[in-house]
């Protein structure tokens, strides 16, 4: 579900229409009275929010929605001024996930939704914990554990076994695995991938031969 906070009738109709007919229901609102009202019903997927509105300014609202725990990761896309730069810049800082200046194209903006959808979908993905035979890993506390023994790993070893077990079943490759946990800026060499996952299967003892090496493909997290 995605909410549209615009007064504009033209704005909001079209842009409702458009998300609606492109299989990503979405629901529009004229004041900020009726979005708050809805917001106690159901929480969007991702808000749509105008800066300029009656009875209060989308800037005010999206401090409210980052204060609040419920909605504090609520992606938020805000709808700026065509060259108002200083609107665009306090929207950032105040939480915005991104922008989208007026007037903007129909497509470019079902680009952007949809980008922001797949990174929230990723964020949440990678805060949630894993748990296969043995092994207990929670991203949000930075935790590893294999039966009742905490593990302690450097925080590539970490990263690269998040990703792993995100994927688990998946083969990736050493480029990708150096991409997603060294990034693209990396100038380092392959080996340096097979270094840490030796180091991580040594560290994770009995729970080791859980990554697997796919030969002249990459690494594995196995799904069970």
């Amino acid at each position: 579900m995605i909410y549209l906070l615009e007064d504009d009738d033209s704005i909001r109709e079209l842009v409702t229409y458009t998300f609606n007919n492109s299989d990503m229901e979405a629901v529009g609102f004229d004041r900020p009275s009726a979005f708050w009202k809805a917001m106690e019903q159901q929480i969007p997927d991702l808000l749509l929010l105008d800066i300029m509105l009656p009875e209060e300014d989308g800037l005010q609202i999206l401090k409210k929605l980052r204060a609040q725990p419920a909605t504090k990761q609520l992606p938020v896309l805000m709808l700026t001024a065509k060259g108002s730069e200083y609107d665009t810049v306090l929207g950032l800082d105040c939480g915005a996930d991104d922008y989208v200046p007026k007037p903007f194209g129909m497509m470019e903006l079902l680009a952007r939704v949809r980008a922001l959808l797949r990174r929230a979908e990723r964020e949440k993905k990678s805060l949630e914990d894993f748990t296969i035979r043995s092994l207990y890993v929670c991203p949000a506390k930075h935790l590893v554990r294999v039966g009742e023994e905490n593990i302690t790993l450097t925080l590539k070893e970490f990263e690269l076994l998040c990703v792993l077990l995100e994927n688990a079943g998946v083969v990736l490759t050493r480029d990708q695995l150096l991409n997603r946990v060294w990034g693209y800026s990396f100038d380092g060499e392959s080996r340096t991938v097979d270094v840490h996952i030796r180091s991580l299967r040594q560290k994770l003892g009995v729970c080791g031969d859980l990554i697997e090496t796919v030969r002249g493909i990459g690494y594995r997290a196995s799904a069970e």
